[in-house]
């Protein structure tokens, strides 16, 4: 049994990018959909794809994104608030990584938002990890 689905997702990625492998496949939650929308739309990854299986059980394909010569695009990947130990914040202290060159995500009120969009509905909520 897995005690955390959002650790394992997030080692998955760096492991699959340390590797230099084109995409990586996950169990699949709507929680894990909405965090890897969100890595999409801030351009940390591809493209992303549900795969449907038998229910209640699903697949998430992950395509990654590598730089110009090769580099990697996610450098870093941390997972703030654990199972352990929950990480909540406040609209006002939704911090900046690296000076908004990354990113961190949030589960709201609102749903999972990243950091920028969280400012910009003046929410907090659980800090779910950052990436740079």
């Amino acid at each position: 049994m897995m005690t955390d689905p959002i650790a394992d997702l997030l080692n998955r990625i760096r492991n699959a990018l340390r590797a230099r492998k084109p995409s990586v496949e996950v169990s699949g939650s709507r929680i894990k959909v909405d965090i890897v929308e969100i890595l999409k739309e801030e351009g940390f990854i591809a493209d992303y794809e549900v795969i449907p299986g038998a229910p209640p059980k699903s697949t998430l394909r992950v395509v990654l994104k590598y730089g110009s010569d090769g580099e990697d695009v996610i450098t870093q990947m941390k997972r703030e608030s654990k199972p352990s130990c929950r990480r909540y914040l406040k609209a006002d202290q939704v911090p900046r990584v690296l000076g908004g060159m990354g990113i961190c995500i949030l589960s709201t009120p609102k749903g999972i938002l990243s950091d920028r969009r969280a400012r910009k509905e003046h929410v907090g909520g659980e800090l779910i990890c950052s990436i740079w």
